[in-house]
C-alpha cells in the first residue's frame, strides 16, 4: 500500500503531522469529525477544510483499504463480515445485537500463534498484525453497513476478541483504543470496550500501565496447570501463576473488575471438580473478578471437543455462585451461521484452495 490509513493516527499524531507541515493543530479536529461523524470516504468531501489541508492528506493517506469479501446474517441480527486487506489477506469482524445496544467484535491479526486446540482461529498460522488503522476501519465498515440499511443505531461496545492475540499487538492495539475513544469522533466510553487476552502476564502488566481504563478479559479455560496447558500452548510460556500475579497487579493498579473467561467443554473442563478448583483460584479475589461461562461452538477440525451438556453447565454456574464468584454465561450470537471465531475465515479459505 502506497499510502498510510488515516484511521491509523491518533488525534495527537494528526495534530503533530499537521503542525509539521504548516498548518494550523485546530484543523486536526476538522478533519477528524468529518472523517469519524460524517464518514467521508475522500477528503475532497471536506468542503470547509483548507484546499492545501485537503491536499495534503489526499497526498499521503487513504481512507478505505478493507473491501467486503463476503458476509453472513443470523436469523438474531448478528452480521459477520469477512473483510479482505490490501494484500489479499482476509479477517473477521462481527455485528452483535444486545439489549444493551450494538456491540462490534474486532480482528487484531491476520491468523493467530496462541495454539489454543478447540479455536478456528488458530487453524490458520499468523502472517502478520493489523496495523490500528485496519482495525478501526472495521467499525467504521459497521457503521457505513448500517448507514446503508437506514439504521440509525450506531455502535455503542467494542470487543476485541476477534482473530489473533490483541496483546501480541500492543503498540497498535493501545492506539485503536485512543482512537475510538477520542470524544471528538467515535466517543466509544471506555467502560464499554473490552480487550481479551489469552494471558499473556508481562503484557497484562504493562497493559495495566496505561491507564487506558478499558476492560480487560483473560481466556483461561482450566483451572490448573496440567489441564490449561493441554489445551492451551501458551499455558507452557505463561503459567496459571504468573496470569493470576498479572492480575493483582492489574486490579491494584486499576481498581477495576477483571473477567475470567471459561469455555465449557463437555467432559474435559465442566465437572464439579473443576469448579470447585476455580473458586480455590480466585479465593480472596472474588470481589473483583466476573467468571464468564462459554457454551462452546463445535469446530470441525476440532471434533475431540464438544459443547458440555445444560445440566453440567448449571453445575458449574451454581458451585461458583455458592462460593461467592461473580458469574455470568455469555450471550450466544448467530449460532445458525459460522459462529466460532475465524471459522468464516477458514472456510473461505479452504473453499479458494480447492478451486
Amino acid at each position: 500500500m502506497d499510502k498510510a490509513s488515516f484511521y491509523g493516527l491518533t488525534l495527537n499524531q494528526l495534530e503533530a503531522w499537521l503542525i509539521e507541515r504548516g498548518q494550523k493543530k485546530s484543523r486536526a479536529v476538522q478533519v477528524w469529525q468529518w472523517v469519524y461523524r460524517k464518514k467521508v470516504m475522500h477528503f475532497s468531501e471536506m468542503t470547509d477544510v483548507n484546499k492545501e489541508c485537503v491536499q495534503l492528506l489526499a497526498d499521503h493517506f487513504v481512507i478505505a483499504t478493507l473491501k467486503e469479501h463476503c458476509r453472513q446474517e443470523a436469523a438474531d441480527g448478528t452480521v459477520k463480515f469477512l473483510f479482505q486487506l490490501f494484500d489479499g489477506n482476509l479477517i473477521e469482524t462481527v455485528l452483535m445485537r444486545n439489549k444493551f445496544g450494538l456491540s462490534v467484535c474486532v480482528t487484531t491479526q491476520v491468523g493467530c500463534n496462541i495454539g489454543c486446540s478447540f479455536c478456528a482461529s488458530g487453524l490458520l498460522k499468523k502472517k502478520r498484525d493489523l496495523t490500528s488503522g485496519e482495525i478501526v476501519e472495521q467499525i467504521m465498515k459497521v457503521e457505513q453497513y448500517l448507514d446503508q440499511e437506514n439504521q440509525e443505531e450506531r455502535v455503542s461496545h467494542v470487543v476485541v476478541m476477534g482473530i489473533g492475540e490483541p496483546l501480541d499487538n500492543f503498540v497498535n492495539l493501545i492506539d485503536f483504543l485512543l482512537i475510538i475513544k477520542e470524544h471528538n469522533g467515535l466517543a466509544i466510553a471506555a467502560r464499554r470496550i473490552t480487550v481479551s487476552t489469552s494471558g499473556l502476564a508481562d503484557r497484562i502488566v504493562e497493559f495495566a500501565d496505561t491507564n487506558l481504563q478499558v476492560n480487560l478479559a483473560i481466556s483461561l479455560h482450566a483451572p490448573n496447570n496440567e489441564l490449561r496447558s493441554r489445551i492451551m500452548k501458551i499455558n507452557r510460556v505463561f503459567s496459571i501463576e504468573q496470569i493470576m500475579q498479572a492480575v493483582d497487579y492489574y486490579l491494584s493498579k486499576t481498581n477495576r473488575r477483571i473477567t475470567l473467561e471459561y469455555i465449557l467443554l463437555k467432559d474435559m473442563n465442566d465437572s464439579s471438580q473443576h469448579a470447585l478448583e476455580l473458586a480455590e483460584l480466585i479465593g480472596d479475589r472474588k470481589k473483583n473478578v466476573n467468571v464468564n461461562l462459554i457454551p462452546y461452538n463445535p469446530v470441525d477440525e476440532h471434533s475431540q471437543y464438544q459443547r458440555s451438556e445444560l445440566e453440567a453447565m448449571r453445575t458449574f454456574y451454581d458451585i461458583l455462585k455458592k462460593n461467592g464468584i461473580h458469574c455470568s454465561k455469555r450471550l450466544e450470537h448467530g449460532t445458525d451461521i459460522d459462529a466460532a471465531c475465524g471459522q468464516l475465515r477458514s472456510k473461505q479459505i479452504k473453499e479458494a484452495r480447492q478451486k
